[in-house]
Parts: structure tokens; C-alpha cells; sequence
């Protein structure tokens, strides 16, 4: 039903009373179209969703008035709930049970407050609307700031790489790369969230790029403009110039190398010494005086890889390394004064990588706090202001219109064990076969890449001299109980009879061909993409993968390169030739959205091949949408590091905050330092190397997917820890718990689809008016239950954590409890990660099994944190069908009466499910200061449980 009041006159005639012919508004079935005096848009929609769910679109002037293209992002949205219309003072209000918006009829401009008035999210000028090119026609751009200075907390922008947790004041570049992973959807904690409903490049935040330092910034060297740069070969001087910029960002760059410098780094040699030779270890040192014009905050990224220190007057301010093949941005902050100077210097050992040097300008304050997108290629402005009251809430608003998070099978939150690669059949089975022989709990193992021969990639065939009968191999997991998940690329040799099929569909992308890019394979080979944008390329995608790899028995699927990433280090520029057009348009105006459609492929062959078996996609890239598809992302090829542990942590929860729940990253990360990966590594790197690997392992366990991945040396847990080690009996531990509260975790995970919930959460979601909580970067919730505090620099047996909140926290391990809204030095062994359980939380928790589901009839203890009143409402279900979506499940409510001390558990909810064992013993455990959830301590109570409401009595004493 629409209601619609107004004046009597705007019911007759649709416009406001008095205005100009210019300025006017009409009503439509499901919200309003506005024609602003003034701005710089003709036109402003405002389409109602549901109970208040508003989508905005904004055309620009003089544009030609185009079928807007469908949303990607979109699924199907609610159609529209109540809502009023009223005009006064020259304001059109929609009025709907969740929130208000209001346009001004002069300027177009849309501000949004809750049913009480209190403002939420408001333009702060008319929408900038700029042009480009794409193609060779000209392209609007589009730029929109909201709530100038802000001081409000926010989320999500996908997966980043900057140790960022609330984006308040931050610069977020929206690009898929191998680590990066851009989301166009924010959540506030004042309880909204905004869908940016564009799939071409972004920049949240300053919409003007950042430059080279050396253009936009000036700098001099001895006093001359420019960096002085001195280039070293085995510690000897070989050239020193001055430079206007440091850029050797990308492949076409490292032309600008000169030649008494070029050296045989490691890297070029592939390690190798050819034609006796010996490898060169080069160095490059740029330093400079830098001066600003403006005084203030001045922002810098540093893009680079291999091993890199920057000193500013002397202080270092980055010490990274990543491997030289992958680069990315490193940002730090200069608080700088205008007309004085800093020296900057920069010391590099480049090893056939990459670097450039960046920075952007102050903005004023109001600006800096803001929130502000801007896309290089638009139809018109484009967005979905999404109220919720919470974060939470925001977020299943999200999921309301891109669609809900399907449900993963539950073995996918058990343990899996990868590796970059298994090279043989036997290899791979006997991994499965050695942790069941150690009773080490596994769900899943993966095989990676280059299981074909190396001039067929793309034909889904395997090499038949390391791989004779794949089906056999799949079954012997089978018969195992664990899984079996393989990776599949998007990219394919001209060669195979795949490529060719597509090609005739005209479902490949020809640019990569064209510039003659050959990967790094062997002699090299070149390669392209298919088109997952056109349908037919979806079709013949899947079904060539159906035919030759669902059909030998596979469980899930590994689409890596989702980005795409057709060959690495190309310019953006590169890389849109290389990716397009697409079957939908330019390659530009969609860069960012090529995962979604590569996962549709798979959802959409899965569902119709096995329509009663839940999909399951791990993929490198995502975008909005991408829950809806049975995907999970993980963070990419992250370097084995300290500080890219730490940045896992904000960059898992702010993956969850984008609406995508199921979230992983390559547990002691994915690529190594020499140090680390020789096979004689010393004492001190090998010590480093165990702990960050344990530390790390502890942090997985926590994670919504628990995955271990990565290069040599191998890190299957009896690889990598000694038998008899702490550090063995430690990952075993954290593995073992991880099935123990799998009763907890499975209910979590269904919760994403049942309940729109999250899995890895920001403490601002449970605390939004905390500030201290939004300060930190290096904690989350996981669940409701859990408070988690990694321990994240080498050496460390101790670390501060902030407990949010009034009530008390008690320590997992030792029940230790710590008020609620301080900080506290806790303790922090190598073996055991800082884990916190909140008072009121109940959790479920099983026996260890060596798979999930190995004992479903098995006693349950359900713990119960006291010092609150709390509630719980176990789900469970047969774990790997659909039947869920139709009812066939259960749940166990739970509640816990804190004054008295009495646990209800309620009478059993929903359908039932196959398998559900008619009785359950339920074994209830009541936590106080100093007792333990896993331990034999605390008072504890049996009931037999037969579907039925029980209450069970703390005992006396």
C-alpha cells in the first residue's frame, strides 16, 4: 500500500506550488522524480524499497537520457512499503517506517534522517559531474561528497591492505588487485550503509588522484630540482643522476633503468648463475627535500616491492618487504608545515620489482572527515542509502538488495590444508591420509594450479603422467572424509580446444593476445580471459568445466585471477585493454565487477548440475553482490610478514563489513623472504619463521574460514612444527578447539543467511559510541560471543587489549575476568592467543572430531558465561543440501537467567533435517572468575534433551 499526502494543488498537477516551470516534482508508483532549479543534475529518482531502503539516481545535465544499464550489484530488491510524499519549503519529503529523505527542489540536493529527524547521511554539494573518455566517446564522470565533517565511524570498502579499520579521514582506492579487493559499500555507526552502485574505478575519499611526488610536490637535492639517485651494483657506486620523479611502477617502466646499473638480480635469473655469471645485489637510494605549500596532514603512498626503508628527517617510517613480483601500497602520514622542508630518503634493494612514490595535498578538515566517492566512468550518480538503526542491521538491509549469503556447506568451516602445489596424485591423498593417521582434525584439501600440462592451461585436463585416474584420487579423499576443492582460472591458451570454443562465441578478450603478453610458465605462453559478461561465455565456461573436473566428483571450486589479472604489473590502462570490451561495454565502466559475473558462471552451472548440493566458490576478487553466489573471498598472495599479519586482521573485518561473511587468507601468508624459504634456513629465521606461522595458525583458527596455503616450505601442520614441539601441540590445539565450537561456529555461519549476520565483526558494531574501540585495528568480535586480540609482532608474550563495553570479559584459557571499558596488559605465551569470551555469551561446544559431523548424536556442552543474562539459538542442519531453504532445519533456543542463575532450553524450532539425531545430552557448564569453558573445573549439570522445553538450576555450592 502507498500512501500520499500532499496539497491539493501537487494532487492535480504534480508540481510545487509557486515554483518555476524549472523546478518541479512528480510522483511515481514507488517514490519521486525532482527537477531541481539549480545543480547540476536534470533530474533526481527517488525509488522506496521495503520499509526504507532509498535508491537515488541523479542524471546529469545536457546527458542524453539513456535506459539506465541494469545493476550487477543488485539482485532484487523489495518492492516499495508505505510512504508519504509532502512538499514544503521547498523541500520534497518521502517519509517511510525506517527513515526520511528529503531533496531540495532548487538544488537537488537528498539528505536522509531517521523517522525522529535525527540526520544520518546528507549530500554536501551538488553532485560533480566531469567527462572523459572510453573508447573513444565521451563518458561522464561522477563525484558526490556526503556528511562534511563527520565524526562518525566507518566500515567495509571491501578487503585492504593498510592496517585501516575505520575509514573516517582515510583515502581508499576502489581497484581489484591480487590483495585489494574494492566493495563500494560503506556502514556508518550511526546504523545506515551506502551502496555506491558503480563497477568502474573508485576512490573513496580525495577524488583527485594522488601524484608523483616530484610534480605535484616539489623537491631538490643538493640544490638542484629532484631526487638525487644513486644507484649501487654489489655496494659500488655504478650511477648517480637527478630525477624529477622515483617511477618504476610498472612492466613499461623499468625501460627507464640506466644502463650502468641494469644488474643480474636473483629474481632475473630466476636464482640462477647462467654463463658464469655471478648474481648482482643491487641497490637504489633516492633522497630529496621535500617542501610543502600547504601546512597540515600530508598523505604518502609508497608502491613498491622487494625489500624498502623511507626515512623522513631521519626517522624511519616504512621497513617492508613483499615479493618482487606483486607490489602494493604502503601509506604513512607527514604531519608538515608550509615552506620547511623534509628530508625524505629512500633505500631500496630492487631485485627486478617495482616502486613509485606518491602524495597528496591536506584537504581541510571538514572535507578530510567525509564521506565521498568518485567514479572515472558513470551513467549517472547512482547510489542506495540503506537505514538499519546498527551496523548489523545495516548490513542485512545491504543484503536486501544484493541479495542473501548462501549458505556454505558446513565442512567449508572445518579445517582445510593447502598448498602451492601438490605435484602428483599420491602426493595429495597421502597429505589426507597423514593427517588421519596423526588424528589431526581436516575437512578439505586443495589443489592448486598447474595440474595440467604446462602448454594446455585452461583445458581442465589433467597431466596424465602425475594425475592418471583424478576420479580415483577424488574418491580416495572421499573415503577419507574430507573434501576435494581445485583451482580453475578464467584464463585460457589459445591452443586448447576450450579457448577455441569460446572464441567462437566470441566470449575472449583479445587485448592481452594483441599486446603479445606471454606469462610466466615454462618458456612463457600466451593467454587470455574469457567474457563472463556475455552469456553464452557463462554457459561454455561452466560446461567445460562440468564435463572434465564436477563430473570426476569435485566439491568446490578455487577461481583464482578473479581480478582478472591477465598478466601482472600492467598499467591500469594495460589492464583495461586487456579485460574488454566486455559483452555488456567498456571494459572501463566495468573494471571493477569481472569476480560477480566470473561467479555467476559458477553458481549458475553448479545450481543446475547439482540443484540439491550447496555451492561452494572460493575466488581472489569480489564485489557487492558476490554473497549471493555461495562465494567466499580470501586476501591473495599476501607476503609472509609481521606487518601483513596485522593487516589481515582490519582487512577480514572490513571484507565482513561489505555484506561478504565468508572471509580467508593463506595462514602464514602466501609468499616468502629468501630467509625464510632456503632450504637451510638459520636458527634465528627458522625460530621467526615457526612463530609467525604459529601466531598466525592461532589467528586462523578464528577466522571465518580456517585455511592454511601458501609456498615452500610446506605448511601441513606436521611439516611445519617438530612432533613433540609446543609449537605442534599448540596448532593441534587451535585446530582441535576450531572443532569443539563448531556447534557455535556452524550457528554463526547459518546466521549469515538466516539472520543476514556476520561472522568477523568490527567492535564498533556491537559498541558504535565507543571511540576508543573505533581506534583499534588490531581486535574483533567473532560472533557475538568472542573477543579476539592476535598477537601480531615477533617475540611478544604480552599485549595490551581493550575490553568494550560495561560488563566483564573473561579470559578463554583461564577465566581471568577484566572490566568492560578499560585496557589491559594481558598475557600472551607463544602457544595461546588472547581469546575473550563476554559475560552473558553461551557456547555450544562439542567433542573433537576428526571431521565436522563424524558424531552428530555427540553430547553437547553448552557453556554459559555468567555475569549477564544471555541467549543462544543453536542451528543445525544436514550441513551439505539445499533443504535448508525450505525448512529442514533445526534450532535449539537456549537463555540464561543470570539473578537466578537458571538456563532455559526451549522446545526445538523449525522442520527438523535428515540425519537429526531424536536425543541429544546436553551437559550444561556455568563460567565464573577463574573457570574455564574446556577445563574440569566449574559447576555442571547433564540433561538428556528430547526436543522439549527443559530448565536446568545452577547447582548449589
Amino acid at each position: 500500500m502507498m500512501i500520499i499526502r500532499t496539497t491539493a494543488a501537487l494532487l492535480l498537477a504534480g508540481t510545487a506550488i509557486g515554483a518555476a516551470d524549472a523546478q518541479r516534482f512528480e510522483r511515481t508508483a514507488d517514490g519521486v522524480v525532482v527537477t531541481p532549479a539549480g545543480g547540476s543534475a536534470a533530474t533526481v529518482e527517488l525509488r522506496v524499497h521495503g520499509d526504507g531502503i532509498m535508491h537515488v539516481v541523479a542524471t546529469p545535465k545536457g546527458a542524453s537520457q539513456r535506459p539506465p544499464t541494469p545493476s550487477l550489484m543488485v539482485a532484487d530488491p523489495p518492492a516499495a512499503g508505505p510512504f508519504d510524499v509532502t512538499e514544503a519549503k521547498g523541500q520534497v519529503r518521502v517519509r517511510t517506517a525506517k527513515a526520511i529523505a528529503e531533496i531540495a527542489l532548487a538544488t537537488g540536493l537528498v539528505r536522509f534522517t531517521d523517522p525522529t529527524g535525527k540526520a544520518l547521511l546528507a549530500e554536501a554539494a551538488p553532485t560533480a559531474f566531469g567527462s572523459t573518455r572510453v573508447e573513444g566517446k565521451p563518458s561522464p564522470t561522477v563525484s558526490q561528497q556526503f556528511n562534511r565533517g563527520t565524526d562518525e565511524g566507518l566500515y567495509g570498502l571491501g578487503q585492504h591492505q593498510n592496517s585501516q579499520m575505520d575509514y573516517n579521514g582515510e583515502d581508499v582506492e576502489l581497484a581489484q588487485h591480487n590483495m585489494d579487493i574494492g566493495v563500494p559499500f560503506v556502514v556508518s555507526t550511526r546504523g545506515y550503509g551506502l551502496l555506491w552502485d558503480n563497477n568502474s574505478f573508485t576512490r573513496f575519499g580525495n577524488p583527485k588522484p594522488y601524484d608523483f611526488v616530484g610534480l605535484g610536490m616539489k623537491v631538490t637535492s643538493g640544490g638542484k630540482p629532484g631526487w638525487r639517485a644513486e644507484y649501487f651494483l654489489d655496494g659500488k657506486a655504478a650511477v648517480t643522476r637527478q630525477e624529477a620523479t622515483i617511477d618504476y611502477q610498472y612492466i613499461n617502466d623499468q625501460s627507464k633503468w640506466p644502463e650502468a646499473a641494469k644488474a643480474r638480480t636473483v629474481a632475473a635469473t630466476g636464482g640462477q648463475n647462467t654463463a658464469g655469471n655471478a648474481v648482482q645485489k643491487q641497490t637504489v637510494v633516492w633522497s630529496g627535500d621535500v617542501m610543502p605549500t600547504v601546512t597540515g596532514n600530508h598523505k604518502f603512498q609508497l608502491y613498491g616491492s622487494s625489500y624498502y626503508k623511507v626515512y623522513a628527517d631521519g626517522k624511519l617510517v616504512l621497513d617492508r618487504w613483499r615479493q618482487n613480483w606483486n607490489p602494493w601500497y604502503a601509506n604513512f602520514d607527514l604531519p608538515m608545515v608550509r615552506g620547511k622542508a623534509v628530508a625524505i630518503r629512500i633505500e631500496w634493494e630492487p631485485n627486478a620489482g617495482y616502486m613509485a612514490f606518491f602524495h597528496s595535498d591536506p584537504l581541510p578538515d571538514a572535507d578530510r572527515h567525509s564521506v565521498w566517492f568518485t567514479s572515472d566512468v558513470a551513467q549517472a550518480k547512482d547510489y542506495w542509502f540503506i537505514p538499519g538503526g546498527s551496523i548489523d542491521a545495516a548490513i542485512a538491509g545491504y543484503r536486501q538488495v544484493t541479495g542473501k549469503s548462501e549458505m556454505m556447506p558446513k565442512w567449508a568451516y572445518g579445517f582445510w590444508q593447502s598448498r602451492q602445489r601438490y605435484e602428483t596424485a599420491a602426493e595429495l591423498t597421502g597429505v589426507v591420509d597423514r593427517y588421519r593417521e596423526l588424528k589431526i582434525p581436516l575437512d578439505n584439501i586443495v589443489l592448486d594450479w598447474r595440474y595440467w600440462r604446462d602448454p594446455e592451461w585452461g583445458s581442465h585436463r589433467f597431466d596424465p603422467t602425475r594425475f592418471p585416474d583424478p576420479g580415483k584420487m577424488i574418491a580416495d579423499v572421499h573415503a577419507d572424509h574430507a573434501n576435494f576443492m581445485i583451482s580453475v582460472w578464467p584464463k585460457f591458451y589459445p591452443t586448447t580446444d576450450n579457448y577455441k570454443e569460446l572464441a567462437a562465441a566470441g566470449a575472449v578478450y583479445p587485448g592481452n593476445l594483441r599486446q603479445g603478453n606471454k606469462d610466466w610458465v615454462g618458456p612463457g605462453y600466451a593467454s587470455t580471459f574469457y567474457d563472463p559478461y556475455s552469456a553464452d561465455g557463462r554457459r561454455i565456461f561452466w560446461k567445460q568445466i562440468e564435463d572434465r573436473l564436477a563430473k570426476l566428483g569435485t566439491d568446490a571450486w578455487w577461481a583464482d585471477a578473479s581480478e582478472p589479472d591477465p598478466h601482472s604489473n600492467l598499467s591500469i590502462e594495460e589492464r583495461l585493454d586487456a579485460m574488454g570490451p566486455t559483452a555488456m561495454g567498456p571494459a572501463a565502466k566495468f573494471f571493477n565487477s569481472y569476480s560477480l559475473m566470473n561467479a555467476k558462471s559458477f553458481y549458475d552451472g553448479w545450481t543446475a548440475y547439482k540443484p540439491d548440493v550447496r555451492p561452494f566458490l572460493l575466488t581472489r576478487s569480489g564485489f557487492a553482490g558476490l554473497q549471493r553466489y555461495g562465494a567466499a573471498i580470501w586476501s591473495g598472495d599476501v607476503a609472509s610478514r609481521w606487518y601483513d599479519l596485522r593487516a589481515q586482521i582490519s582487512a577480514g573485518v572490513n571484507a565482513s563489513m561489505s555484506g561478504i561473511p565468508n572471509w580467508t587468507h593463506d595462514i602464514g601468508g602466501f609468499a616468502l623472504e629468501d630467509r625464510f624459504s632456503t632450504k637451510t634456513p638459520t636458527a634465528a629465521n627458522l625460530a621467526e619463521w615457526r612463530e609467525l606461522n604459529l601466531r598466525w595458525f592461532q589467528f586462523g583458527a578464528f577466522s571465518p574460514l580456517f585455511r592454511s596455503h601458501g609456498e615452500y616450505p610446506y605448511r601441513e601442520i606436521y611439516e611445519i612444527s617438530p612432533a613433540g614441539s609446543s609449537m605442534r601441540a599448540s596448532m593441534v590445539r587451535y585446530d582441535e578447539l576450531r572443532y569443539r565450537l563448531m556447534p557455535y561456529i556452524y550457528t554463526v555461519g547459518a546466521d549469515t543467511y538466516m539472520k543476514d549476520g556476520s561472522i568477523m565483526r568490527a567492535l564498533a558494531a556491537d559498541f558504535p559510541a565507543d571511540r576508543q574501540a573505533r581506534r583499534i585495528d588490531d581486535q574483533y568480535l567473532f560472533g557475538d560471543a568472542f573477543l579476539v586480540a592476535p598477537v601480531t609482532a615477533y617475540g611478544a608474550r604480552s599485549r595490551q587489549v581493550y575490553f568494550p563495553g560495561t560488563g566483564p570479559w573473561y579470559d578463554f584459557d583461564t577465566g581471568k575476568a577484566y572490566p568492560g571499558g578499560a585496557a589491559a596488559t594481558v598475557e600472551a605465551p607463544a602457544e595461546r592467543l588472547p581469546l575473550f569470551v563476554r559475560a552473558g555469551a553461551i557456547v555450544p561446544m562439542g567433542p573433537v572430531t576428526q571431521y565436522v559431523d563424524q558424531r552428530r548424536d555427540a553430547p553437547l556442552t553448552i557453556a554459559i558465561y555468567t555475569g549477564a543474562d544471555g541467549s543462544f539459538s543453536l542451528y543445525e542442519d544436514d550441513g551439505r543440501s539445499t533443504a535448508y531453504k525450505t525448512g529442514a532445519f533445526s534450532r535449539i533456543p537456549i537463555r540464561y537467567d543470570d539473578r537466578t542463575g537458571t538456563v532455559t532450553i526451549g522446545k526445538r524450532e523449525g522442520a527438523g533435517w535428515d540425519g537429526m539425531p531424536a536425543t541429544r545430552t546436553l551437559r550444561v557448564k556455568w563460567i565464573a572468575q577463574g573457570q574455564t569453558a574446556t577445563g574440569s573445573d566449574g559447576a555442571q549439570a547433564a540433561t538428556g534433551y528430547r526436543g522439549e522445553m527443559i530448565q536446568v538450576a545452577k547447582p548449589r555450592g
